[in-house]
């Protein structure tokens, strides 16, 4: 199991790293690449496009402004695309947002929340599962440590009532 995490700028970086390591956490091995859809269109092409041969399963992309780098990695491959809208002007990630999830016809890209790459790593995760019995049983462990992490803070929260 291998994802190409394709960052428009290493600005990026810091929403998409969360990502990064909760993929090394369920075992998936993530390469990370920063190539921009317009001002380096060429880049892009070449590594979606070779991605097969580096073992590449799903692409996790991230881009700010309207620059839809999915829409792009989309266009040159079959394999299943998340994108991340990137909260990176004046319009508080919308327009990043709104140029992902408004794809046309018959190239399809998910697109999680502005800044949700945590959820892209999951996801991904989530379709690797259907196939990887061990990578299902500890998406479940993560779901049970999560839920046990908000019974905690229940508690503290009850313990500050009285």
């Amino acid at each position: 199991m291998k994802v190409s995490i394709i960052m428009g700028s290493d600005s990026d970086w810091p929403i998409l790293k969360p990502a990064y390591e909760l993929l090394k956490k369920f075992d998936i091995e993530a390469e990370v690449v920063v190539a921009s859809a317009h001002r380096t269109p060429g880049k892009v092409k070449e590594v979606v496009t070779t991605a097969p041969e580096r073992g590449v399963q799903a692409f996790i992309s991230a881009a700010g402004a309207a620059a839809h780098l999915g829409g792009v990695i989309a266009s040159y491959t079959t394999l299943p695309v998340v994108a991340v809208p990137i909260n990176a002007t004046a319009l508080n990630g919308m327009d990043a947002l709104l140029s992902t999830v408004q794809m046309p016809s018959g190239i399809p890209v998910a697109s999680m929340a502005i800044n949700g790459a945590k959820n892209a790593a999951i996801f991904v995760a989530e379709m690797f599962a259907i196939s990887d019995k061990a990578l299902a049983e500890k998406l479940v462990e993560y779901r049970k440590n999560m839920a046990e992490e908000v019974a905690k803070k229940a508690a503290r929260v009850e313990q500050q009532l009285g």
